[in-house]
């Protein structure tokens, strides 16, 4: 997640204070508040209250965003960092897999650790597990009463969101079968879109999805922020 750092038109500096149920705490070096990773919010010091803005952002595979950005750049690790062994990326997940977790999940039927890409629109929040979510790719269904597009691209990990509504119209997408890269094509028109919600070709040549914000989490850290979530069953709208 990415998050503005300009809160009542003060420049912030963050650094890691903490860590609560495996979620970053962030302290701003201008008033040593304290933030919370994945809400924005802050929850103790003389901003308490505040939140900052989020800004859209992707998490995708470095093969995906290579292919739609050759010409990017991309952040070198620190060698100090490096060279001390103070972060073995290889084995992160396999370590946290072993830290217990609180959870307010009560039914228990959902894995804690369940991978899930959330949705929170108008207040009304939805998780889809991201094995499901793959397999049925791309996903028409409706949040907060706003009608969504769930995207997997072709390397299984990278996921986008949209609103599938064209024209004041609710759209449905379908996945062109054996399409590199990745092509989706819409059921009112026939046009074909790529994976950033462009399309192609069609009667609708030229036109832009509006991508929504989507959160890879865990479950038990997604139901923790958003108590009321529901989850995405197979086949549901």
């Amino acid at each position: 997640m990415v998050w503005a750092t300009t809160v009542n038109g003060q420049q912030l500096h963050f650094h890691l204070t903490g860590i609560n149920n495996q979620n970053f705490i962030m302290r701003d070096e201008e008033t040593g508040s304290w933030w919370q990773q994945v809400t924005g919010a802050a929850i103790l010091g003389p901003l308490k209250g505040a939140r900052l803005q989020p800004i859209l952002q992707d998490e995708l595979t470095l093969a995906t965003w290579r292919q739609e950005q050759p010409d990017g750049r991309v952040l070198r690790p620190d060698p100090r960092i490096q060279q001390a062994g103070l972060y073995e990326s290889a084995d992160w997940e396999t370590r946290m897999q072993s830290v217990r977790v609180a959870t307010t999940d009560t039914d228990k039927t959902t894995k804690q650790r369940t991978l899930v890409a959330g949705l929170d629109i108008n207040g009304a929040a939805q998780a889809y597990p991201m094995d499901l979510l793959s397999a049925q790719s791309p996903i028409n269904d409706s949040v907060g009463g706003t009608p969504v597009l769930l995207v997997v691209d072709s390397d299984r990990r990278s996921v986008r969101a949209f609103e599938r509504t064209i024209d004041g119209r609710a759209v449905e997408f379908f996945l062109q079968a054996d399409a590199t890269p990745l092509r989706l094509t819409d059921a009112a028109t026939g046009s074909v879109w790529d994976f950033t919600g462009h399309a192609m070709s069609g009667p609708l040549v030229g036109r832009q999805l509006k991508q929504l914000p989507i959160l890879n989490d865990y479950w038990f850290d997604w139901h923790s922020y958003h108590p009321n979530t529901t989850l995405y069953n197979a086949g549901a709208h």
